[in-house]
This record gives structure tokens, C-alpha cells and sequence, in this order.
């Protein structure tokens, strides 16, 4: 299913007025604070009034059957008001999983208490190292002698990780990277919060002592399913990223337009007109690589590999850029913890290392040239 532009842009009026009214500043900074670091109260609210969780799950399953276009209008506008919830993890990462393992089985148990807002969701793919490739993984998973598997080992920056009902997680078996399932109740299983750059993006360290586990998909697919996963939730990211920097340029140009200096509001001097010019150039590419790799995405083209990497790199440089910039026009006040400018500056920087950082999807990027 796909929608018209009139319904895209209905669909984006609908989420920032959510957003405005249940992510604000003031919202944001007491979920920073506190345990979880979301609101289960709105939470079920994106679910039950706007069906955010399911809007690109398969109709099989629950969803409304949209796909990465209509996604990415709802990511634009979560990353433009940081909001806190478990939707990143849930939906961009655990939800993509499901599918790209293929188990049919796994997705009619699972997806449609994703798609309805009753159960969230994450994967747990890297360790202390920070890598996200499963090459790199060394948790193991080994059969139980009943029919299962029991994984061992620790998991660390899953998002949500302390919160989730349901952990999906890549370990190793002997036929190599693999996927399983894990509950939030299972016994063995503990989570620690860690303490990262960005407090508006919950991140844990898990750690996996005989924990029993349930297969999803083939024993050794766990390098195709992260290759898919990684492609469509770089994309949703990019999406997020490009929000961000262009709130961002508009914070920066209406502050601009009403600080006076020297008699004259400070958006006349040339150097800042060259600062917010820069920015929207910035914010413009952002937006533009992201909405592509989301179409080509929905229409299966084989050049969506390609896009997906050119928009996390054009994203991440774009809003690293964007919210630097914005804490130089704002001045002294911008530096200060006050200003909500070091919010988005935390943010762009966590999401620019999120998959391992700039030399990582740069690899990328040449591995899907085929470079």
C-alpha cells in the first residue's frame, strides 16, 4: 500500500501535533530522567489514535501495510521532537528482523502485538566492541536437547534494552551468525542501563547466562537478515536525522531574525546568513537522499542498497553539521544545559556512531558500490 502525497502530508500534520503536544521540551528533559525513558501512557496513545507501531507491518500480521515512504514522514517528525519511545527499536529494528528472517511462524506469534502497541521489541546484535556486524559477534547459542536453544554471552547499546518485552538477538551457532527470540521473563536474562552521550535514546548492556531462546528463521542467516535490517533501519534513521537538522535550521533562523546586536538582528550579518544558508543546503540533501532510498526501498529496486548508504552518510553529516551550527548562531546561551540546542547536538552525535560510525558506513557505502 502506498499513499498520495495529500495523504503524506495529512499523515505528517497528524504526527507533529501529536508530537507537539506529547513531546515537548519540558516532556523530553523529565524522560531524560527518569525510568523508563518513555511514556507507556502515550505510548498507547501513537497506537491506539494514530497506529504508529503497525503502520508498516504487513496487513497479515496486524499492520496497515505501508511501507519505508510513509515511515520516514513519521521518523522525520519523531527526530524533530527527540521524541522518547520505544518506537526506533520496536519498529526499525525488531519488526524488520521478523521479517527478513522470514519465518512465517515467528511473524504471525510476534508481529501482531507489535503492530497493535502491546509489545515492544529490540534487537541486541553488538557487544563491548560497538560493531554491528554479526561477523563480529561472539555470544553462542547452543541447543538445549529439547528442541531449543540456551544463548550465552552480553550484549551491549540495545536500545530499549531494559524495557523490551521481547529481544531479538544475534548469536553464534556452528553454522554461524544466527537469530533467536528471547523473552523478557526468561530466566538468566539481566539488563543494566548504560549511561551514553544521548539520554533521549535508552540504551543497556544484556547480559545472557543459559538463557533459553527460540529460533527465528535458519540457523546461520543472521548475515542476510542484519544485511536487510541494517539497509532499511539506516534509512529510518536517516529519515530521523534529516528532522532533527532541519529543526535545527529553523530554530537557527528564527533566533536569527529576533536577537539584536549592535542595533540590527544578527540574522543581517553576512556570517550568520552564510551559517543558515550552509545549514539548508545540508538540510535540503539530507532530505532529499533519505526520501529516495525510502522509494526505491518500497518499489524493490536493486539500487536500494546503494541509497540506504548514501542517505545514513549525506544524514549524519547533515545533522552533526546542523546542530553544530545552530549552537554557534544562538551564542553563549546555546552552550548552556538551558538550551535545548545540546539536546539535538547529543543526539545528532549518537546517531552518527549508532552503526559504527562514519569510517564504518563509509565501508559500507564501497562494499554496496562493490568497491
Amino acid at each position: 500500500m502506498t499513499a498520495d502525497e495529500s495523504e503524506l502530508r495529512e499523515l505528517r500534520a497528524s504526527v507533529r501535533e501529536f508530537m507537539e503536544a506529547k513531546s515537548p521540551e519540558e516532556a523530553v528533559r523529565k524522560l531524560m530522567e527518569s525510568e523508563p525513558r518513555f511514556d507507556p501512557a502515550v505510548w498507547s496513545q501513537a497506537a491506539d489514535q494514530l497506529r504508529l507501531p503497525g503502520l508498516a507491518i504487513p496487513e497479515e500480521y496486524g499492520g496497515d501495510g505501508f511501507g519505508l515512504v510513509e515511515l520516514g514522514v513519521v521518523l522525520e517528525e519523531m527526530g524533530r521532537a527527540l521524541f522518547c519511545a520505544p518506537f526506533f527499536a520496536t519498529v526499525l529494528l525488531a519488526a524488520q528482523a521478523l521479517l527478513a528472517s522470514g519465518d512465517k511462524q515467528a511473524c504471525a506469534r510476534l508481529l501482531p502485538g507489535i503492530a497493535a502497541g502491546r509489545t515492544t521489541a529490540t534487537l541486541a546484535v553488538a557487544e563491548d566492541h560497538g560493531s554491528w556486524d554479526p561477523a563480529m559477534v561472539s555470544a553462542r547459542a547452543v541447543p538445549d536437547g529439547d528442541g531449543g536453544w540456551t544463548v550465552r554471552g552480553r550484549k551491549s547499546f540495545v536500545i530499549d534494552g531494559t524495557t523490551a518485552d521481547l529481544i531479538l538477538v544475534v548469536a553464534r551457532t556452528v553454522a554461524g551468525p544466527t537469530l533467536f527470540a528471547v523473552e523478557r521473563d526468561a530466566a538468566g536474562l539481566a539488563a543494566e542501563p548504560m549511561e551514553t552521550l544521548d539520554a533521549t535514546r535508552a540504551m543497556a548492556r544484556l547480559t545472557f547466562d543459559a538463557v533459553p531462546a527460540t529460533l527465528v528463521g535458519s540457523e546461520g542467516a543472521g548475515g542476510r537478515i542484519m544485511a536487510r535490517v541494517l539497509d532499511i533501519a539506516s534509512v529510518g534513521l536517516a529519515a530521523e536525522q534529516a528532522g532533527g537538522a532541519r529543526r535545527c535550521l529553523e530554530t537557527s533562523a528564527d533566533y536569527a531574525r529576533v536577537r539584536h546586536q549592535f542595533g540590527r538582528p544578527i540574522g543581517s550579518f553576512q556570517a550568520v546568513k552564510h551559517k543558515c544558508a550552509d545549514m539548508l543546503v545540508q538540510v535540503e540533501l539530507a532530505e532529499a537522499s533519505s526520501r529516495e532510498a525510502a522509494r526505491l526501498a518500497d518499489e524493490d529496486s536493486p539500487d536500494f542498497p546503494v541509497a540506504a548508504a548514501v542517505a545514513h552518510a549525506c544524514c549524519s553529516r547533515a545533522y552533526m553539521t546542523a546542530a553544530m551550527e545552530n549552537i554557534q548562531v544562538h551564542g553563549g546561551i546555546g552552550f548552556t544545559w538551558e538550551h535545548p540546542a545540546h539536546l539535538y547536538f547529543r543526539r545528532a552525535k549518537s546517531s552518527q556512531l549508532l552503526f559504527g560510525g562514519p569510517a564504518v558506513y563509509h565501508e559500507r557505502l564501497l562494499d554496496r558500490l562493490g568497491i
